[in-house]
């Protein structure tokens, strides 16, 4: 049986004012506990402090990028053992605007999921395929590649897959619900195939979009064990009504 997880991904957002949400729903986790892990991935510069304000809650924190070296001359990278010193416990690896805007490949991913697991973290992998990848009908096999490129091979420790279809992040576009058990389905199978049994307890992630309107049909999807969640995720009354629907 898969945990389910739910993780907000705060991006470059959030100050120190805004560590009162993270607080506003640890206060109602201890009042009704969740059926799901819960993660937020605030920028860098909240993570120690938000350890601190959460202490003792049930809210796990993330990074949401890490080096792949563990140490070095390396000027404006976060090392996974810094990003566990800070308090997290989990990272963010390949999200698409990485991909994207920073040219990261599956090969980079993959190193920063090794030194992620290396440092103690649990990886958050991303994969996603763009909108002229879907309409060209290749979706399940962009998807697939990222999933045996991504991930760390023979890997035993705890990680998690978030898929994103790149078009809907930040849009308010989700595909179907048949196009997600679609992809989800394909990322079971392909973890399954190169990974053995850490693949089947793997929660596969959906994001994109994902908001109180429509988590708890996405989150009933077969083979969806989780979300990862953007924009949702900085308020705390959106964030718990995500919580809630698993």
């Amino acid at each position: 049986m898969v945990t389910p997880l739910i993780a907000g991904n705060w991006k470059m957002n959030g100050l120190g004012e805004n560590l009162a949400e993270a607080e506003a729903t640890a206060r109602s986790l201890a009042e009704t506990p969740a059926k799901a892990r819960v993660a937020i991935c605030p920028p860098t510069t909240l993570i120690s402090r938000m350890a601190e304000a959460l202490r003792g809650s049930a809210i796990e924190l993330g990074g949401q990028d890490c080096s792949p070296e563990p140490s070095g001359a390396f000027t404006g990278d976060i090392s996974g053992a810094m990003l566990r010193d800070a308090g997290a416990r989990l990272v963010i690896i390949g999200h698409s605007e990485r991909r994207a805007g920073y040219g990261e490949s599956d090969a980079t991913a993959q190193a920063k999921a090794r030194a992620a697991i290396a440092a103690g973290l649990e990886p958050i992998v991303c994969v996603g395929e763009t909108l002229e990848e879907r309409k060209s009908g290749r979706a399940v096999e962009i998807v697939t590649a990222q999933v045996e490129g991504s991930l760390v091979p023979s890997v035993t420790a705890p990680f998690a897959v978030a898929y994103e279809p790149v078009w809907a992040i930040g849009t308010g576009l989700t595909p179907t619900l048949a196009g997600i058990e679609e992809i989800h389905a394909a990322i079971r199978a392909a973890l399954v195939r190169g990974l053995g049994e850490a693949g089947r307890t793997a929660p596969i992630l959906y994001g994109g979009s994902v908001k109180p309107a429509n988590a708890a049909e996405i989150l009933a999807v077969p083979e969806v064990g989780g979300a990862l969640v953007g924009g949702a995720s900085l308020k705390a009354a959106d964030f718990l009504a995500i919580i809630r629907a698993v």
